[in-house]
């Protein structure tokens, strides 16, 4: 009898509850259950990932509503929502990949073990003091720069190793956002939902920008100097200093990529079209702006020359850096075309007419007929399904003369997809190939949003001031102002009491 009572009043309460407020006690409950047993069986290494992974979303959720707020879409906070935490999500199969699959043999247990000792040191070591002496036993730009944020991410959060791909992921996630960004500010015309769904939710884009490594911090600085030039190339506030941070974040890493980037954004500055107005002190800006953007083009080649190794920034200084990247590359299971190591490194020539081989090289292989593991399988139906889409987006893509030089950002994501994949078709790894494809992915993307449509005509004059998801928040329900009322000149009123030029001009 009592339990059958108890029974009823746990029924009648669940009753009074709303199922959303069941389903979160639900979820709290069985995630603090999971905190607790896993703080007991493991390390700190995998238990502190249930602390970061909250923290993250609280800190991503507020700026994510921000920006969502500003723009006109609707449902577009759930979308962020679900990209931030999809990105996140796979920093787990990402973690598997490199330790239960490959048993730890990844770039990510190095990181970690060399990042984990510099936080003990910054754990341990007056920062105000100014006297930092710590030996990374490599330098700094490449290798030892990853080393460096590692041990920054640690000194914040611990040294957790799952935790540090969740913050890497999200970091990669942040990236992708502000890529979204650059197409809605020096795109407007073009399909923005579409580009959304493509750049937050393509799985190369998910996947390998997760782990602790290279690959993730590329993606943010990337992003960030693609959020630049867009502002850049429409007048906007702060442009340089995103240009700025992002380009000295990717030099650090891969200093042969800001120079791709660097190349793009000097073509788009170029075509960028005129103001209506143009003020007394726009053509000095104008050549100010040429003059930083050449100072920041040769620091480039002399840092992609030093980290190369080489002597110069010619055709010969470029052909041997893509000569000996094919050699490193022609080892592994997934090796194209094998090659003896006593074999000399091939040599590459300046050739326009090997362009198209590259594009199709970087962007669509392997084929699924290329395919010498589960991993290059799965890598080719992604390849194969982009192909078909850029085969279906032909129309729109033969607009892409016109978009060229009427739109400056198409020229900028145009020019350095060439150019990245002439400089990586000398990789001749599929598996490398892959990862590295995701630096170039989010601007190859950007082609297939061109609007297809007559009424968003690329010529047509491009709209001045800020575009339409720029409105403050909390503008776009506001009813239009009632029209103005004007004295009646002549003539009777209508039926209504109302003369017939009342509230507009004359017939």
């Amino acid at each position: 009898m009592a339990a059958a009572v108890a029974r009823t009043g746990v029924a009648a309460l669940a009753g009074r509850v709303p199922w959303p407020s069941a389903l979160a006690g639900a979820l709290v409950t069985g995630y603090v259950t999971v905190f607790v047993l896993a703080m007991v069986h493991t390390s700190y290494d995998t238990w502190g990932a249930l602390l970061i992974l909250p923290a993250l979303m609280a800190v991503g959720t507020p700026v994510l509503a921000r920006i969502a707020a500003a723009n006109p879409e609707r449902d577009v906070f759930r979308l962020l929502m679900l990209a931030m935490a999809l990105k996140l999500f796979c920093a787990f199969p990402r973690y598997l990949m490199a330790f239960v699959l490959y048993g730890g043999a990844a770039d990510a247990k190095m990181y970690h073990q060399r990042g984990s000792r510099l936080a003990e040191y910054l754990d341990h070591t007056d920062l105000l003091s100014g006297t930092l002496q710590y030996d990374l036993g490599m330098k700094v730009a490449g290798t030892g720069f990853v080393v460096i944020i590692t041990g920054v991410v640690y000194a914040i959060t611990g040294p957790s190793l799952v935790g540090g791909f969740l913050v890497f992921s999200w970091l990669g996630f942040w990236g992708l956002l502000l890529f979204w960004r650059a197409v809605q500010i020096a795109f407007p015309e073009a399909d923005s939902r579409r580009y959304a769904k493509l750049v937050f939710f393509l799985p190369s884009l998910l996947f390998w920008p997760s782990s602790i490594g290279k690959d993730a911090w590329m993606m943010f600085c990337l992003g960030l100097t693609t959020y630049g030039v867009a502002k850049l190339l429409e007048r906007r506030f702060g442009a340089f200093a995103c240009i700025a941070l992002g380009s000295l974040g990717t030099a650090m890493v891969r200093p042969h990529v800001t120079a791709l980037a660097g190349a793009g954004l000097m073509v788009a500055y170029v075509l960028r079209g005129r103001p209506h107005r143009v003020s007394a002190l726009g053509p000095l800006r104008t050549v100010l702006t040429a003059v930083v953007l050449a100072v920041m083009a040769l620091l480039m080649l002399q840092q992609v020359s030093s980290f190369f190794g080489t002597d110069g920034t010619g055709g010969d200084a470029v052909n041997q850096v893509l000569s000996e990247t094919s050699r490193r590359t022609s080892q592994g299971n997934s090796v194209i075309s094998a090659a003896a190591p006593e074999d000399p490194a091939p040599q590459f020539a300046l050739n326009p007419a090997r362009l198209p081989v590259a594009v199709v090289s970087v962007l669509f292989r392997p084929f699924p007929f290329e395919a010498s593991n589960i991993q290059n399988l799965v890598q080719s139906v992604e390849c194969f399904a982009l192909l078909v889409m850029f085969i279906r987006a032909w129309p729109r893509l033969r607009r892409l003369p016109r978009l060229f030089v009427r739109r400056s950002y198409v020229a900028f994501a145009t020019v350095y997809t060439l150019l990245f994949c002439w400089a990586f078709s000398t990789i001749n790894n599929m598996g490398i190939l892959s990862r590295e494809r995701v630096q170039v992915l989010p601007l190859v993307l950007v082609l297939l949003v061109v609007p297809a449509s007559a009424g968003a005509r690329p010529g047509a004059r491009r709209r001045r001031g800020p575009p339409l998801w720029r409105v403050a928040p909390g503008q776009w329900g506001l009813r239009p102002a009632p029209p103005e009322i004007h004295p009646v000149r002549s003539g009777g009123r209508g039926p209504d009491g109302v003369s017939p030029t009342q509230g507009g001009p004359p017939a």
